[in-house]
């Protein structure tokens, strides 16, 4: 299946193309994450939060340290879509928060969903509740590799 290219680096502003149902779906799965944030024990999270340290004493001593730190920088990255979802062009840095909140909604989804390596795309069953998400998680990984690929200052822009 043949996607057209959703996501353009033009200079220091990156051009997005994302219909009104991309911005409406990436809405809703802010709307889910945003408030997720608040709930450090939420197993759906544990790959945004991954312990530091294998003894647990430690590992809660560090997050007491800097887990308020890291849902401030992701609560931001979160923030930065939500606020310019419906612009056409975003800066270089608009671009690297958005790079970082679709990874964290990518990794979130995908730790609901249990995705490993070998998750076949062409197998989905999209008229299943889980064939729907696993859709939604293919469609956050191909924007984000979209993203990647045009913040690469060696592409010839």
């Amino acid at each position: 299946m043949f996607l057209p290219r959703q996501i353009r680096r033009k200079g220091d502003r990156v051009r997005l193309n994302l219909d009104s149902h991309e911005q409406a779906l990436l809405r809703e799965l802010l709307d889910e994450l945003e408030p997720l944030l608040a709930e450090p024990d939420d197993p759906s999270l544990r790959r945004l939060f991954p312990p530091a340290y294998s003894d647990e004493p430690s590992d809660d001593q560090y997050r007491s340290l800097v887990r308020d730190q890291l849902v401030r920088g992701r609560a931001r990255s979160l923030a930065t879509i939500r606020d310019t979802l419906g612009n056409d062009e975003i800066d270089l840095e608009q671009a690297d928060e958005w790079l970082r909140a679709l990874n964290d909604l990518r990794l979130v989804l995908g730790t609901r969903l249990e995705v490993t390596e070998d998750l076949d795309y062409e197998s989905i069953d999209l008229d299943t509740p889980r064939g729907r998400d696993l859709a939604v998680y293919g469609y956050l990984a191909w924007l984000q590799e979209q993203l990647v690929d045009a913040l690469q200052p060696a592409s010839g822009r």
